[in-house]
């Protein structure tokens, strides 16, 4: 609460950059998108990635720490009013995008000051939003509750498309229970879509109970490698590599006590396939289509997928494609194992 409340006013104030969004081309449907989301709403984002997948149109989708707001606006625009978008957050004393007061964080002593609830500025601008978006009636709604317990929130079992996160799955204690709750809640053939920040070992204690580093979303940040443990533990397909990028640390009493450790910015994406769309490797064909990604759709760091091009797929991606919502934007044809695959 001290450490967003007080001492984080805008992002120059940050010791990393562990929570600046990637700077990369963005598609204008997405710039308008959030040129059209209230000032407030965006006036304490603080993010590591833009979480917006392709293929939106009509989508459920769950957004895990949501805060004020800014991502589910985004997305609001993007599903359309036939979609939906649902955001949760535990939010009091909070004033930073995703950042939750969690009794199973280190404990640090702070002023008391006034709570602010991230969940209630988000609600606030419902009717603000969708005026301006053109809607008759409201596709967004803002819950408070844990990730670590969807269910407690009334969440319900194979009811959304997508799952998204913005760097919050760092401070969450338990990661499993956030991915196995993710996980129940997608559909069959569901993705989850989510920025973070990993580390190239598994981090001590000192750096687990360091205030700053918290704040950072350091001292919580996954080893990377158990990200692919815990994912296919909980169900998931194997984790796909979207984009990532090395975070800086400019403050040499903190990289004293990191010392050797590296951390990156990331954003994956995984599925929930189900076991019936299995079927061996296979060749694919974008059919196009995709609004901002007509002619190329980037999939992951391992694929790429052009306008009417035959790529060779390995059997996982062609099950992600044949079950997700990507199916009807693919001619799949069963095919030899593509040489020298590795993810």
């Amino acid at each position: 609460q001290d450490y967003y409340g007080k001492e984080l006013q805008n992002t120059e104030d940050l010791k990393t950059n562990a929570c600046i969004t990637l700077s990369k081309p963005v598609p204008k449907a997405v710039r308008g998108a959030l040129e059209r989301i209230h000032e407030e709403v965006v006036a304490k984002y603080y993010g590591c990635g833009l979480v917006v997948p392709e293929c939106l149109a009509s989508c459920w989708i769950l957004d895990l720490g949501s805060g004020s707001g800014r991502d589910c606006y985004l997305l609001s625009q993007l599903v359309g009013e036939q979609g939906h978008v649902t955001g949760i957050d535990m939010t009091e004393g909070q004033v930073r995008h995703g950042a939750r007061a969690s009794p199973h964080l280190p404990q640090h002593p702070s002023p008391s000051s006034p709570s602010f609830s991230q969940v209630e500025v988000a609600k606030k601008h419902i009717a603000y939003h969708m005026d301006k978006f053109g809607y008759r009636k409201p596709n967004v709604e803002f819950l408070q509750g844990y990730m670590e317990k969807l269910g407690d929130a009334g969440l319900a079992d194979n009811s959304y498309d997508i799952v998204i996160s913005n760097c919050v799955i760092s401070l969450a204690p338990d990661k499993r229970a956030v991915l196995r709750e993710a996980y129940r809640v997608l559909k069959p053939g569901g993705e989850m879509y989510f920025s973070d920040v990993y580390a190239s070992q598994r981090l001590s204690e000192t750096i687990w109970k360091h205030r700053v580093l918290w704040g950072e979303c350091l001292a919580g940040a996954l080893y990377w490698k158990d990200l692919y443990s815990i994912a296919e533990e909980v169900g998931f397909s194997p984790p796909c590599l979207v984009t990532a990028s090395p975070i800086t640390i400019g403050d040499k009493e903190l990289e004293s006590i990191v010392g050797d450790c590296r951390f990156v910015s990331a954003t994956f994406r995984l599925f929930k396939v189900p076991g019936s769309s299995w079927a061996g490797p296979g060749q694919v064909t974008y059919n196009g289509g995709i609004m901002g990604h007509e002619r190329e759709l980037v999939f992951d760091a391992n694929f790429t997928f052009k306008e009417g091009e035959v790529v060779d797929v390995d059997a996982e991606m062609a099950a992600i494609l044949r079950s997700s919502r990507f199916a009807e934007k693919f001619l799949i044809q069963a095919g030899a194992a593509p040489q020298g695959c590795s993810c």
